[in-house]
């Protein structure tokens, strides 16, 4: 079963400094049969405007991972970590017992990113946070493997068991992406348009996919995300 979800229906929000889309009720946008997908919980499609940003606020029991788009993007926390990851980057924070960070954007651009929470496995984690400097050219017409469970192969790791790819298609390609039974995954069409399975999607549209394999068509060369996990929120 695959399902899509039209980036024009999704909640929204504009802040002036900060602009954002998203896929899951957030904020002032709450849609009771639109709260999450299995362990996933948010993903927000943001704008942030050079030289502003989230200021520091806290969090805890969830994983966080913040997916940049265009631009650059700072994280500090209270953990004494501080860090800039730019397009194609990845940054993770299990909040745990509880954390404050901030997130900004430093650049003379406008940053985009995903933000993306992930429901953990189980409360009250130690606070943790890393970040891993992709290469792009790691993605072009390949499955990119970026997060994994713990017991996974993924440079990054998280306390669900949630599968992060990403990958960036030339136009007229096609590829394959399993998604078996007693498992889920959610697409995002970060850029370009594609088909996927007769379905077409555009820029910023969403997929919801349970237990069906998928090909990818792309209609013009695109990059997507797609957040592989269990049918059972642990």
């Amino acid at each position: 079963m695959i399902r899509k979800i039209d980036n024009s229906k999704m909640g929204r929000s504009n802040l002036g400094w900060l602009q954002s889309i998203f896929h899951f009720s957030f904020a002032e946008y709450y849609n009771p049969a639109n709260i999450n997908f299995g362990a996933l919980r948010v993903i927000n499609d943001d704008l942030i405007a050079p030289q502003t940003g989230f200021g520091t606020h806290p969090h805890r029991d969830m994983e966080i991972i913040s997916y940049v788009v265009d631009g650059e993007l700072t994280h500090a926390d209270s953990m004494g970590n501080e860090n800039s990851i730019t397009r194609g980057q990845v940054q993770y924070m299990s909040a745990g017992t509880g954390v404050l960070h901030s997130e900004y954007n430093h650049g003379q651009d406008t940053l985009r990113m995903l933000q993306i929470w992930i429901i953990p496995d189980q409360r009250n984690y130690t606070p943790n946070y890393g970040d891993y400097r992709f290469n792009w050219d790691d993605r072009q017409n390949k499955w990119l493997h970026m997060v994994s469970k713990k017991e996974g192969n993924a440079p990054i790791k998280v306390n669900q068991d949630v599968n992060f790819y990403s990958l960036e298609l030339s136009k007229d390609n096609e590829i394959s992406f399993p998604v078996k039974q007693g498992r889920q995954a959610y697409l995002v069409q970060i850029e370009g348009a594609s088909t996927i399975n007769d379905t077409s999607l555009t820029a910023r549209d969403g997929l919801e996919i349970v237990e069906e394999d998928i090909t990818i068509h792309a209609a013009e060369t695109s990059h997507f995300l797609v957040i592989e996990m269990s049918m059972a929120v642990e």
